[in-house]
């Protein structure tokens, strides 16, 4: 296998990752939240945190580098219209997402100090939840017009 398809293959094992991790862990975390359980919160909140960390940056991390190795080797310029926009809008979920692992951490604290102790959720989990569904949705959208955008390779402007 040539560099290029070696590099594309692990661009979209990282992407797959990325993406269905953040996804799979939305999911769970989003429905754990609407639940009345204290320890699914606590339990689905250590949960994605850890995700995040072993799966989702890391991923996050090649996906560029990645992507900027495999323009170079195609000789396609990072100013070509598709790939400018796709690092744009990689840039704006990256936004939303760093804000978002700041969230998760601070639920997850918050759920497990709540479920050890036996006492309550403070009101601030439920804001953070909130915030947290919020900047999820525009960081999905993007990621979603990324993957588009990588497949299509359309002229644009």
């Amino acid at each position: 296998m040539n560099l290029y398809l070696w590099l594309k293959t692990m661009h979209v094992i990282s992407s797959v990752l990325l993406v269905g991790t953040g996804f799979g862990s939305a999911f769970y975390l989003f429905f754990a939240n609407r639940s009345d359980s204290l320890e699914a919160r606590a339990v689905v909140g250590r949960l994605v945190v850890r995700a995040d960390l072993w799966f989702t940056t890391p991923a996050m991390l090649v996906q560029p580098l990645s992507g900027v190795w495999m323009a170079h080797l195609a000789g396609w310029p990072l100013a070509t219209p598709w790939i400018a926009a796709a690092f744009a809008l990689y840039l704006l979920a990256g936004a939303c997402w760093l804000p978002v692992l700041w969230l998760q951490l601070r639920m997850a604290a918050m759920a497990q100090a709540a479920w050890r102790s036996g006492a309550a959720l403070p009101q601030a989990y439920a804001r953070y939840a909130r915030w947290w569904e919020r900047l999820g949705y525009p960081a999905f959208a993007a990621m979603l017009a990324v993957f588009w955008l990588m497949v299509a390779k359309p002229t644009l402007g």
